[in-house]
């Protein structure tokens, strides 16, 4: 048990370390050092080396008692800290997530839909005149590229007609919606009980890509924290700016992989999950919409 223990309390100090202290020590440094400066002497270093040397002179630092003390209270303003950005993270993951009806988020979801129909209109209209001989449709390379590049833009909004104020959450419910439409189940009753018989690399990848954007949430509230740092050292908003952008890229790659990921789940374990509830599964039919609705009123307790 000795060596278990031991394995355990080095992995539990590392995760402590790697997700509360350090981003918090890193968070303090930069506010102390803002703060010190403020916008005046945002680069003024030999300000800084001066306000060290005095703090440093102080008779109270010499004694061990208080330097041990003030570490201490170092670690537990860092650890406070990263809570807080945790906790923060986990409201802008919802808020990403969210499907609301409050005004906000109707205006939202009302100007993401009216840009997605503006490039949908643009895409199919740039289809217009294509010739297709044999089948395949033929177009100039401007042409193709333009439509292309339709596609794209168009996709980045949402890959469906959007109903949610956000890209992330417009994301989930297409994934729904494509299991709904080729199965005829629900993705949201089906996923708790697939859930449970996924093999251990499935939900070790699943694990990963969620953990990935709820990493890219918190990111995103480190930034919330230094954009506030800069209201009083304005080189802070340089750090927000970054820390938001590369949030932003993270979540949307974690949450794209996410979806794939689920889709693919159901892809390939939805008929063993049929299987197993004493359905009956064609064997021609990979699983069909007969054994999806079925599926779906087991699993909502509808009868």
């Amino acid at each position: 048990m000795n060596p278990l223990l031991t394995t355990l309390g080095g992995k539990l100090a590392e995760r402590w370390l790697n997700l509360l202290v350090l981003p918090g020590a890193l968070f303090l440094a930069a506010t102390a050092v803002g703060t010190t400066l403020g916008h005046r002497h945002w680069h003024d270093i030999d300000r800084l080396r001066t306000t060290l040397d005095d703090l440093a002179a102080r008779p109270a630092l010499d004694r061990a008692g208080t330097a041990a003390l003030l570490v201490a209270l170092v670690l537990l303003a860092a650890t406070a800290a990263s809570l807080a950005a945790q906790f923060l993270g986990g409201a802008i993951e919802r808020y990403w997530l969210r499907f609301g009806r409050d005004p906000l988020s109707r205006a939202l979801t009302a100007r993401r839909t009216r840009r997605w129909r503006e490039l949908d209109r643009q895409y199919e209209e740039a289809h217009d005149g294509i010739s297709a001989p044999d089948g395949r449709p033929s177009a100039p390379p401007d042409v193709q590229a333009r439509i292309e590049n339709l596609a794209e833009a168009r996709d980045r909004v949402a890959l469906r007609k959007p109903t949610r104020p956000t890209w992330y959450g417009d994301r989930v419910q297409a994934t729904a919606e494509r299991v709904h439409t080729t199965y005829g189940v629900d993705l949201a009753a089906l996923w708790p009980r697939l859930w449970l018989i996924l093999p251990e690399p499935a939900v070790r990848q699943i694990q990963s890509a969620h953990d990935s954007f709820t990493a890219a949430a918190r990111l995103a509230a480190w930034a919330v924290g230094y954009a506030l740092l800069a209201c009083w050292w304005w080189p802070a908003a340089l750090v927000a700016v970054c820390c938001a952008a590369v949030a932003r890229s993270r979540a949307h790659d974690a949450l794209d992989a996410f979806a794939e990921l689920i889709e693919a789940a159901v892809d390939v374990h939805a008929r063993e999950l049929a299987e197993r509830v004493g359905l009956t599964v064609a064997d021609s039919a990979v699983l069909g919409h007969g054994v999806g609705g079925r599926m779906s009123e087991l699993f909502r307790k509808a009868g």
